[in-house]
């Protein structure tokens, strides 16, 4: 099976939705505190996939995600191991890490995402909503390439809970990096279907509607809707509707654990989702 090592504490939210659904998902799933991790009982190589879920990590003093940011950068394990190095050794062991909302909010200012410089310097920030406000509602969006998942369509259905969501990258030219990379995995889709910059069917005004990248070397993922939040069909607030009129449901399937599927199969050693 799997190992996915989902992490809490230091403000984490999400945390036991997200390991039940890596479970439903039929990974081996592991729940650690992040204070665990850095005293070495907790080791990530033990695990091919680990995960950061949504939260306000430090309560957010500094910024959304960046003081754990900079522990990451800067800090040292209890045994003094520098806390990226080994991050770094990680994924250069082949592990994968994911990132939902305050979890690429802390991708992004460590470097790891989308580096595609391959320096890991933070190419990007997810600035303020231009709304003003914390955004808390469901919005439809698009994934591609390794986002695209098991549904035969690639359209998800996913609730937002974030405040700070807008995609911006340091120069125009890393977007346009991303773009033709083809990083931009999960995008916000108008009511054609169609990726939108416009509100609000994008909660955050992110520019190409990017609601989720991936990393230049393929194994760093972020994303700022909550997959956690819909494993079961009964959580989308529509499903009485949904249910009459008969809508397709994956063998009673919600589109967060669709997703979660697919992202155990992508860290499945010897597999290709």
């Amino acid at each position: 099976m799997t190992r996915v090592l989902v992490l809490r504490g230091e403000g984490f939210h999400c945390t036991e939705e997200t390991a039940a659904g890596y479970a439903m998902a039929g990974a081996q799933v592991c729940v650690a505190s992040v204070a665990q991790w850095l005293s070495g009982s907790v080791d990530w190589q033990d695990f091919e996939l680990v995960h950061l879920p949504g939260g306000f990590t430090h309560g957010d003093a500094l910024g959304a995600g960046q003081a754990l940011a900079q522990t990451l950068r800067h800090g040292v394990m209890a045994d003094s191991r520098a806390i990226f190095g080994e991050i770094r050794r990680y994924l250069a062991g082949g592990g994968k890490l994911i990132g939902v909302c305050n979890g690429m909010q802390i991708l992004t200012r460590a470097g790891l995402l989308p580096n595609l410089g391959g320096q890991f310097d933070q190419e990007l920030a997810l600035a303020a909503n231009p709304s003003g406000r914390f955004e808390d509602r469901w919005v439809r969006c698009q994934g591609t390439g390794m986002m695209s998942g098991e549904k035969p369509s690639t359209y998800y259905e996913l609730p937002v809970r974030h405040g700070q969501g807008r995609v911006v990258f340091a120069t125009p030219s890393l977007q346009h990096a991303a773009q033709r990379q083809g990083l931009l995995v999960l995008r916000y889709v108008d009511a054609g279907g169609l990726p939108t910059d416009d509100y609000p069917a994008n909660p955050n005004g992110s520019e190409l509607g990017i609601a989720g990248l991936l990393s230049a070397d393929g194994q760093v993922l972020g994303l700022m809707p909550h997959p956690e939040a819909f494993l079961m069909p009964y959580n989308h607030p529509r499903w009485p509707e949904r249910q009459r009129s008969q809508l397709p449901v994956i063998a009673g399937q919600a589109d967060g654990l669709a997703l979660l599927r697919h992202w155990v199969l992508w860290a499945t050693p010897g597999t290709t989702p």
